[in-house]
């Protein structure tokens, strides 16, 4: 029976770090970083140089925290009074360079960045979002707060993400779009303004999708945003016709919940 090797907790000497920091077991922290106050890094992450983490975080296991990155800042929201608020980071997220993550709001007290994601240099994640596992946020991102992306999204370089938008699972935004309205699951959008461009058929074969679940959410697809029915009753045609699925039903529901209305 093998035991995992935990490798000593290394801390550089330049590093500034709160008393109240708690430090996993196996961390790195280069030069420069500082640690504030009531963070918690977990086991085995690697806190590069210049890295700040202001106060209230929690950054989860084997993370790569890339030099210069900016995490549990303020909100930047005008309402923000000072209330306590979080971020929370998941296991083996890595932060690019530059990035900044931004603490929750009174709205919802914390912003949540789920497991294995990629969040590259430059990009923004504003106060309250949500963001799911697996993401990937190419450089320069920006989001504005509250916004929502599910597990498995793809966010092309230099987007843009309203306030309050949604991002469904498995959907790819192409770069150097601006998101205003939700964008369903699993399709593939771009532009601005932004429209549909079909399914993201590659990402679903690559998550494991049936053929059968593949084919029932493409004849969705076609009902929902090649037709001339209204969003009701596309909604309701695929539901009557097309063959049940948890996917195809996290589909429809995803649009019936829709408050901003969604990309067509």
């Amino acid at each position: 029976m093998s035991s995992q090797i935990v490798l000593p907790t290394q801390i550089h000497v330049s590093a500034v770090i709160d008393d109240s920091a708690q430090i996993g077991a196996g961390v790195t922290i280069a030069p420069y970083a500082v640690i504030g106050p009531n963070v918690i890094i977990g086991d085995g992450t690697r806190v590069g140089p210049h890295v700040v983490i202001e106060r209230d975080t929690q950054i989860g296991e084997n993370c790569r925290l890339h030099n210069g990155a900016s995490l549990g800042g303020d909100p930047q929201d005008l309402k923000y009074a000072g209330e306590a608020s979080r971020l929370v980071v998941g296991d083996r997220t890595v932060v690019r360079e530059f990035a900044t993550l931004n603490r929750g709001s009174a709205a919802r007290g914390s912003t949540n960045i789920g497991n294995d994601c990629l969040i590259m240099a430059y990009a923004h994640v504003a106060h309250d979002c949500i963001i799911g596992d697996h993401v990937v946020i190419a450089n320069a991102v920006n989001m504005g707060g509250h916004a929502e992306v599910g597990d498995w999204v793809v966010i092309g370089g230099m987007s843009a993400v309203h306030q309050f938008a949604r991002i469904g699972a498995h959907a790819f935004i192409g770069g150097m779009s601006a998101v205003r309205k939700d964008v369903t699951p699993y399709v593939k959008a771009s532009g601005n303004p932004m429209r549909l461009f079909g399914l993201n058929a590659i990402g679903l074969q690559r998550r494991g999708f049936t053929t059968q679940v593949r084919v029932e959410i493409r004849r969705a697809y076609r009902i929902l945003f090649q037709s001339e029915k209204n969003v009701r009753q596309a909604v309701g045609e695929v539901r009557a016709t097309l063959q049940s699925s948890p996917e195809l039903e996290a589909m429809l529901k995803f649009i019936e919940g829709s408050e901003r209305g969604v990309t067509v």
